[in-house]
Protein backbone atom coordinates (compact mmCIF):
# COMPACT_ATOMS: atom_id res chain seq x y z
CA UNK A 1 0.00 0.00 0.00
CA UNK A 2 2.45 2.68 0.48
CA UNK A 3 5.02 1.34 -2.49
CA UNK A 4 1.70 2.38 -4.35
CA UNK A 5 0.95 5.72 -2.59
CA UNK A 6 4.58 6.33 -3.23
CA UNK A 7 4.53 5.40 -6.75
CA UNK A 8 1.10 7.54 -7.77
CA UNK A 9 2.81 10.58 -5.53
CA UNK A 10 6.42 9.77 -8.07
CA UNK A 11 3.83 9.69 -11.29
CA UNK A 12 2.40 13.31 -10.20
CA UNK A 13 5.84 14.36 -10.00
CA UNK A 14 6.79 13.44 -13.07
CA UNK A 15 3.34 14.70 -14.33
CA UNK A 16 3.94 17.92 -12.98
CA UNK A 17 7.47 18.12 -14.17
CA UNK A 18 6.77 17.58 -17.90
CA UNK A 19 3.93 19.85 -17.66
CA UNK A 20 6.11 22.53 -16.32
CA UNK A 21 8.51 21.77 -18.90
CA UNK A 22 5.62 22.51 -21.98
CA UNK A 23 4.25 25.35 -19.99
CA UNK A 24 7.29 27.08 -19.67
CA UNK A 25 7.78 26.67 -22.84
CA UNK A 26 4.83 27.35 -24.60
CA UNK A 27 2.34 29.13 -21.41
CA UNK A 28 -0.90 27.56 -21.13
CA UNK A 29 -2.87 27.89 -23.89
CA UNK A 30 -0.63 27.07 -26.76
CA UNK A 31 0.32 23.74 -24.43
CA UNK A 32 -1.80 20.22 -24.90
CA UNK A 33 -2.43 17.56 -22.89
CA UNK A 34 -1.01 15.55 -25.54
CA UNK A 35 2.55 17.07 -25.30
CA UNK A 36 2.72 17.03 -21.30
CA UNK A 37 1.81 13.15 -21.38
CA UNK A 38 4.18 12.89 -24.09
CA UNK A 39 6.79 14.36 -22.08
CA UNK A 40 5.97 12.71 -19.42
CA UNK A 41 5.87 9.22 -20.83
CA UNK A 42 2.61 8.27 -20.39
CA UNK A 43 -0.85 7.84 -22.04
CA UNK A 44 -3.55 10.57 -22.04
CA UNK A 45 -6.03 8.43 -20.19
CA UNK A 46 -3.28 7.86 -17.31
CA UNK A 47 -2.73 11.51 -17.07
CA UNK A 48 -6.38 12.17 -16.44
CA UNK A 49 -6.91 9.81 -13.57
CA UNK A 50 -4.02 12.41 -12.04
CA UNK A 51 -5.11 15.54 -13.73
CA UNK A 52 -9.06 16.66 -14.83
CA UNK A 53 -7.88 19.22 -17.51
CA UNK A 54 -4.61 21.05 -18.31
CA UNK A 55 -6.01 24.23 -16.18
CA UNK A 56 -6.25 22.23 -13.06
CA UNK A 57 -2.77 20.89 -13.81
CA UNK A 58 -1.92 23.90 -14.09
CA UNK A 59 -3.36 25.17 -10.83
CA UNK A 60 -2.14 22.39 -9.35
CA UNK A 61 1.60 23.16 -10.61
CA UNK A 62 1.48 26.63 -9.37
CA UNK A 63 -0.03 25.52 -5.87
CA UNK A 64 3.07 23.29 -6.04
CA UNK A 65 5.51 25.69 -6.30
CA UNK A 66 4.29 28.23 -4.33
CA UNK A 67 3.73 25.66 -1.04
CA UNK A 68 7.80 24.58 -1.45
CA UNK A 69 8.80 28.23 -2.01
CA UNK A 70 6.46 29.27 1.58
CA UNK A 71 8.15 26.37 2.92
CA UNK A 72 11.63 27.27 2.47
CA UNK A 73 10.96 30.73 3.59
CA UNK A 74 9.62 29.85 6.70
CA UNK A 75 12.76 27.63 7.20
CA UNK A 76 14.99 29.89 6.37
CA UNK A 77 13.11 32.49 9.13
CA UNK A 78 13.45 30.00 11.70
CA UNK A 79 17.24 29.08 11.61
CA UNK A 80 18.74 30.19 15.00
CA UNK A 81 21.08 32.56 12.94
CA UNK A 82 21.29 36.03 12.48
CA UNK A 83 19.41 37.91 10.40
CA UNK A 84 22.23 39.41 8.28
CA UNK A 85 23.29 35.57 8.08
CA UNK A 86 20.06 34.22 6.79
CA UNK A 87 20.13 36.30 4.07
CA UNK A 88 23.41 35.09 3.19
CA UNK A 89 22.24 31.60 3.09
CA UNK A 90 19.15 32.56 0.92
CA UNK A 91 21.35 34.23 -1.49
CA UNK A 92 23.59 31.07 -1.53
CA UNK A 93 20.89 28.91 -1.58
CA UNK A 94 18.72 30.56 -4.06
CA UNK A 95 22.22 31.11 -6.54
CA UNK A 96 22.77 27.86 -6.51
CA UNK A 97 19.06 26.48 -7.71
CA UNK A 98 20.03 28.53 -11.31
CA UNK A 99 22.42 26.06 -11.92
CA UNK A 100 19.07 24.05 -12.37
CA UNK A 101 16.53 24.60 -14.95
CA UNK A 102 13.35 23.49 -12.26
CA UNK A 103 13.25 26.67 -9.94
CA UNK A 104 13.90 28.94 -12.95
CA UNK A 105 11.22 27.43 -15.32
CA UNK A 106 8.89 27.72 -12.03
CA UNK A 107 9.83 31.49 -11.95
CA UNK A 108 8.82 31.98 -15.73
CA UNK A 109 5.62 30.12 -14.63
CA UNK A 110 4.48 32.01 -12.21
CA UNK A 111 5.29 35.35 -14.12
CA UNK A 112 3.23 34.19 -17.28
CA UNK A 113 0.53 32.99 -14.55
CA UNK A 114 0.64 37.01 -13.24
CA UNK A 115 0.25 38.28 -16.13
CA UNK A 116 -1.75 36.14 -18.21
CA UNK A 117 -5.39 37.01 -18.47
CA UNK A 118 -5.99 33.22 -19.80
CA UNK A 119 -4.85 32.39 -16.13
CA UNK A 120 -7.20 30.19 -14.72
CA UNK A 121 -9.42 31.29 -11.59
CA UNK A 122 -8.30 29.00 -9.52
CA UNK A 123 -4.64 29.95 -10.32
CA UNK A 124 -4.88 33.32 -10.25
CA UNK A 125 -6.56 32.56 -6.37
CA UNK A 126 -3.45 30.78 -5.41
CA UNK A 127 -1.67 33.35 -6.65
CA UNK A 128 -3.47 35.73 -3.98
CA UNK A 129 -3.26 33.58 -1.43
CA UNK A 130 0.12 32.27 -1.39
CA UNK A 131 2.42 34.48 -3.25
CA UNK A 132 3.07 37.16 -0.82
CA UNK A 133 4.45 35.02 1.82
CA UNK A 134 8.15 35.02 0.63
CA UNK A 135 8.21 38.54 0.28
CA UNK A 136 7.01 38.79 3.75
CA UNK A 137 9.64 36.60 5.30
CA UNK A 138 12.07 38.21 3.63
CA UNK A 139 11.19 42.05 4.83
CA UNK A 140 10.63 40.56 8.22
CA UNK A 141 14.43 39.36 8.19
CA UNK A 142 15.37 42.77 6.88
CA UNK A 143 13.62 44.58 10.01
CA UNK A 144 15.26 42.17 12.39
CA UNK A 145 18.75 43.51 10.30
CA UNK A 146 18.07 46.67 10.50
CA UNK A 147 17.44 46.82 13.69
CA UNK A 148 20.69 45.07 14.57
CA UNK A 149 22.63 47.05 12.38
CA UNK A 150 23.71 44.24 10.04
CA UNK A 151 21.38 45.13 7.12
CA UNK A 152 21.53 48.34 5.62
CA UNK A 153 18.51 51.42 6.50
CA UNK A 154 18.73 53.21 3.27
CA UNK A 155 15.66 51.76 2.59
CA UNK A 156 12.26 50.55 4.06
CA UNK A 157 12.26 46.55 4.89
CA UNK A 158 9.83 46.27 1.88
CA UNK A 159 11.39 47.74 -1.08
CA UNK A 160 15.20 45.34 0.17
CA UNK A 161 12.43 42.55 0.11
CA UNK A 162 11.12 43.81 -3.44
CA UNK A 163 14.59 44.54 -4.33
CA UNK A 164 15.86 40.88 -3.35
CA UNK A 165 13.26 38.69 -5.30
CA UNK A 166 13.13 41.27 -7.97
CA UNK A 167 16.71 40.35 -8.70
CA UNK A 168 16.53 36.53 -8.09
CA UNK A 169 13.86 36.14 -10.13
CA UNK A 170 15.59 38.44 -12.94
CA UNK A 171 18.64 36.19 -12.69
CA UNK A 172 16.25 32.90 -12.93
CA UNK A 173 14.27 34.13 -16.49
CA UNK A 174 17.67 35.36 -17.83
CA UNK A 175 18.76 31.93 -16.92
CA UNK A 176 15.28 30.36 -19.22
CA UNK A 177 16.21 32.84 -22.07
CA UNK A 178 19.88 32.90 -22.24
CA UNK A 179 20.80 29.54 -21.20
CA UNK A 180 24.09 29.69 -23.38
CA UNK A 181 25.41 32.73 -22.09
CA UNK A 182 24.09 32.95 -18.60
CA UNK A 183 26.46 32.99 -15.85
CA UNK A 184 25.12 32.46 -11.95
CA UNK A 185 26.55 36.01 -10.52
CA UNK A 186 29.18 34.94 -7.65
CA UNK A 187 26.94 35.43 -4.15
CA UNK A 188 28.87 38.60 -3.19
CA UNK A 189 28.22 40.75 -5.56
CA UNK A 190 24.03 40.23 -4.23
CA UNK A 191 24.72 40.38 -0.84
CA UNK A 192 26.69 44.10 -0.71
CA UNK A 193 22.87 45.35 -1.45
CA UNK A 194 21.97 44.21 1.66
CA UNK A 195 24.72 43.41 4.37
CA UNK A 196 26.83 46.02 6.27
CA UNK A 197 30.23 45.17 6.22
Amino acid sequence: MVTNRKEKEQRREEILAAALDRFAAKGLHATTITEIARTAGISQGLLYHYFRSKEELFTALIGDALVKMNQAASGLESLPVPPDEKIRIAIVELLKTLHEETFSRTVMLIAQANLSEGTPEEAKEVLRRESGEPYAVIARIMAAGQKEGSIFDQESPDVLSMLFWTTIKGLAMQRVTNRESFKVPHPESLLRLFIRR
